[in-house]
């Protein structure tokens, strides 16, 4: 790929990204309707209510920027149609767990789900991040602004729910855990402070 000397980075690349951004943020919004489907934990539940609601306004937030660039958001790329597999994958197995697995273990499957969903999303917005803070162009700006309102917000829902399906596990092998898991009691959203919560867990026992 060729990068514009004007922009500073690869304009198809760039459209890839937001393919893929998007279609993950579509595939959020199943993965965590199915997962409230199976959670037992109300703080849990309240939570990933939570997330579900930011992942919506996240789907809006990128199709605003697919309106504002000029770009079909209906578009198809084989990128886009793999990250479209993984994400009715997840979906699949979050259901599976939930007929064929007892409600603990079914879960901990959701929980895994969306680590692994949101572990992509993450992902995305750094990418997305990183051409804000490097690119130049009329692109920029749009960029700017929806990540500006994302960010944060993707950095709580990898961090505490990876945070919860640990404990949750922990819990499963018979092993005290805490819960609500020390991501969330601090509110952890970089990842120096999530590796520090997990650090001091034995402390809040």
């Amino acid at each position: 790929m060729a990068t514009s000397k004007k922009t500073g980075y690869d304009d198809a690349g760039l459209q890839e990204l937001l393919y893929q951004a998007l279609e993950t943020e579509i595939g959020g919004v199943e993965i965590y309707t199915n997962a409230l489907e199976v959670v037992q934990n109300e703080d849990l539940r309240k939570e990933w209510t939570e997330y579900l609601e930011q992942t919506k306004r996240h789907r809006q937030i990128l199709l605003d920027v697919f309106s504002e660039l000029g770009l079909d958001a209906k578009a198809r790329t084989p990128g886009r149609e793999v990250v479209a597999h993984l994400g009715a994958s997840l979906v699949q197995a979050i259901q599976k767990a939930r007929s064929d697995a007892d409600p603990g273990s079914a879960e901990i499957v959701a929980g895994e789900c969306v680590v692994l969903a949101e572990t992509k999303d993450h992902m995305n917005w750094e990418l997305i991040g990183q051409i804000v803070k490097n690119g130049k162009g009329s692109a920029i700006e749009a960029l700017r602004t929806a990540y500006e309102q994302v960010e944060d917000e993707e950095d709580e829902h990898l961090y505490h729910s990876s945070g919860w399906t640990r404990e949750l596990w922990i819990n499963a092998l018979g092993m005290p855990a805490v819960l609500p898991p020390p991501e969330e009691v601090r509110h952890v959203e970089t990842k120096i402070g999530a590796a520090r919560a997990e650090k001091a867990r034995d402390q809040m026992m």
